[in-house]
């Protein structure tokens, strides 16, 4: 694992939750993981679970995307999925809204593979460069995604070559995230 990127992870999420206690006076809460399974949940009420971030008891991986596509992702990429258990975290990086992309549970870790695969999928038949989306923006044709390439943190466009770079790597994008709450 690349210290480096599980440490700015780590260190996002801590800032995350700081932000959650200090408005809320409880740690992140979400409505669309209630009733969904995750030793991440600390309580169920009215219809939202609280949740505290965990360590994967097993080890999570990437390995089912590299078989399928028969390909290397970027250590950047293990170190971002795998490295904890949390629910999706709310952020803005330069006042772009975004929900940066967790791992709820070793079943949704399949799920992921899943998605990243269709994603990587459509890439290559579109001819694009591989990325591996690691957060949703307010629009549905954008993304946040990691080169697979060069290691940037890029803004892409669905299916499309015009992507903007937004970091240089993932580590810089995740020390320069705003924790907000929804």
């Amino acid at each position: 694992m690349d210290y480096q990127v599980s440490q700015s992870l780590q260190d996002f999420t801590r800032r995350y939750l700081r932000h959650w206690q200090s408005l809320t006076g409880h740690g992140p809460a979400s409505q669309a993981l209630y009733g969904v399974p995750s030793p991440c949940v600390v309580s169920e009420d009215d219809g939202r679970v609280v949740w505290q971030p965990r360590q994967p008891e097993e080890a999570l991986t990437l390995a089912g995307v590299e078989r399928a596509m028969d390909m290397r992702l970027r250590p950047a990429a293990w170190d971002f999925y795998c490295t904890q258990l949390a629910g999706d975290m709310a952020a803005s990086f330069q006042g772009q809204p975004l929900e940066l992309l967790q791992v709820w549970s070793a079943a949704d870790g399949v799920r992921i593979q899943e998605n990243l695969i269709g994603h990587l999928l459509m890439q290559k038949r579109l001819k694009l460069p591989p990325s591996v989306f690691i957060a949703t923006t307010d629009s549905e044709l954008s993304l946040v995604s990691l080169s697979n390439l060069t290691g940037e943190v890029l803004l892409e466009e669905v299916g499309r070559k015009k992507n903007t770079v937004l970091a240089p790597t993932l580590q810089d994008f995740l020390s320069r995230l705003d924790p907000c709450v929804t």
